[in-house]
Parts: C-alpha cells; sequence; structure tokens
C-alpha cells in the first residue's frame, strides 16, 4: 500500500519534484482481495516543494494514511554514514532457499511468490527465523529486481519503499523479543 499510495502521490506532481520524505500509517488491516480506491488531495504546491496526501480506501473505509514531500533538486548540504561491512550479495542464499528453511512449506510458498518480483538476500537469519533467539533489532538485507527498471525516480523511490515495508517489521518484532 505504501509504494501505490506513493505512486499515486507520485503522478500528481511536476516531473522535476522527487519524493524526499514520507509518513506513513497504517490504520485498519487490508483485505489482499479487495481493491483499494487512493485518494490524493493537494496540500501544498510550493515554489520548491510540494506536498501529498493520501488515503487508501477499503470497503469505504480509510485503511493506510500517508503524507509525502516532494522537492525540485537544489545543492544543499550533503551527508551520508558509511556502508557497515556486508558480504557480496551473490554469496548470500536467496529467498527461495531461506524462507523454506524458516517457515511452514505453506507460508514459505505464499511469500516467496508475493516477492517474486525482487531478490531479497537477509545477511544474517531472517528475523522470523530467530524467534525465541535473543537478537540485536536490526537486520540486513540486500535486494534487486529480477529484471531491469524504467529509467524513472518515482518508480526508483517506491521500489525502495515496498522493500522497506516487506522488512521494517521484522526487526521491530526483534526489539521486542519476538523474532519475525
Amino acid at each position: 500500500m505504501a509504494a501505490q499510495a506513493l505512486v499515486a502521490a507520485g503522478r500528481t506532481v511536476p516531473a522535476d519534484r522527487l519524493a524526499h520524505s514520507l509518513h506513513a500509517y497504517f490504520l485498519r488491516p487490508g483485505d489482499p482481495g479487495a481493491p483499494i480506491v487512493y485518494s490524493v488531495d493537494r496540500i501544498r504546491d510550493g515554489r520548491s516543494f510540494t506536498t501529498r496526501r493520501v488515503v487508501a480506501v477499503q470497503h469505504g473505509q480509510p485503511v493506510f494514511h500517508l503524507s509525502a514531500s516532494f522537492q525540485a533538486y537544489e545543492e544543499g548540504l550533503d551527508h551520508q554514514a558509511d556502508m557497515p561491512a556486508a558480504p557480496d550479495p551473490e554469496s548470500l542464499p536467496t529467498a527461495a532457499e531461506t524462507l523454506p528453511r524458516h517457515l511452514p512449506e505453506d507460508v514459505a510458498r505464499r511469500l516467496i511468490e508475493a516477492r517474486a518480483a525482487v531478490d531479497l538476500r537477509y545477511v544474517d537469519t531472517p528475523p522470523w527465523g530467530s524467534v525465541g533467539e535473543p537478537r540485536e533489532p536490526r537486520s540486513q538485507v540486500w535486494f534487486r529486481t529480477h529484471g531491469k527498471l524504467a529509467d524513472d525516480p518515482l518508480l526508483h523511490v517506491c521500489l525502495a519503499t515496498y522493500v522497506s515495508d516487506m522488512t521494517l517489521l521484522d526487526s521491530v518484532l526483534l526489539a521486542h523479543g519476538r523474532g519475525g
């Protein structure tokens, strides 16, 4: 939902405005078998910033809310932390190899099918494979698409949003000793 809501918002802003922040809230459980209607509110169209609010509705009820800010490119301060040490992604098992070792067969199969567009590889044991094992609440994940993406910045940021939505909760649960 987060990636689809960001696409909906991004299609209402000028092409030179790139998504640079978003806040998302899951309000109710979604129904994967039901259509979702995305309603975009044009909150502000400024000289360099554009703000949008998106509400995802199913069965007449809001199930998700996203606020996103888009900005025209401007020179400014630039900073980035060093990338943590991590093995080469090619040396890591694929999700199709990892999931069946940690999850019931039917659950593993559904997850592999749902994530078919993305090659997702965990550096360590996936959080959902650590139930009952105390662990630091973080995980390192390599990901890439199985196919070539169009050269569209909105598509790239939406893919990053989609993948982060697939992996974020797992690490949060580790902080509470629950695994995934």
